[in-house]
């Protein structure tokens, strides 16, 4: 199968996106637009999914400007009470995601993540097995779990590579 036949997903930890980057050494930001070309053209993504926390009002904006972008948005349910209180922790929603997609037997070829916490692991060892699995993305090398240091470099890149945070950082 040629890479115009590909049909592959994407999912997108918010916030590990946005914390791998603006806490990288030196802080950078990630243009939504050019990271949405630079998935669709690299890993011919026909949907990617950008998961956050919580939905709130005063974040309209940052909402609007993710859907704009060309990502599908899934937030995480909370409990109003906690608001505030806790991190996103979208991490299960991923993976339930992704597990009821393949349950459901969804038309698509491979799937890549966004994210770099470890908790990702079992499931891309999972998709792996499965050949499912294109790429995980670690928004910097500093935030890329040490879990995934056995995985094969066909199975991993870090956004703030230098040719690839050139194709999709936010103009300063």
């Amino acid at each position: 199968m040629n890479n115009k036949e590909e049909k592959n997903l994407a999912f997108v930890d918010g916030q590990n996106l946005y914390r791998g980057t603006t806490e990288d050494d030196p802080k950078w930001k990630v243009d939504l637009f050019k990271f949405r070309i630079y998935l669709n053209k690299k890993y011919k993504i026909e949907k990617a999914y950008y998961f956050l926390g919580f939905l709130n009002e005063k974040y309209q904006y940052l909402y609007d400007k993710i859907q704009e972008a060309g990502f599908i948005l899934k937030f995480r349910e909370h409990n109003s009470m906690m608001e505030g209180k806790k991190k996103g922790n979208v991490d299960t929603n991923i993976i339930f995601d992704v597990m009821e997609r393949m349950y459901e037997k969804e038309d698509f070829n491979k799937i890549v993540i966004v994210a770099g916490d470890g908790d990702y692991k079992i499931l891309v060892d999972f998709l792996i097995k499965k050949e499912k699995f294109k790429k995980i993305l670690f928004p910097s090398k500093e935030s890329a779990s040490s879990l995934y240091k056995k995985m094969g470099s066909e199975y991993f890149d870090y956004l703030s590579k230098e040719s690839i945070k050139d194709k999709i950082k936010k103009a300063p």
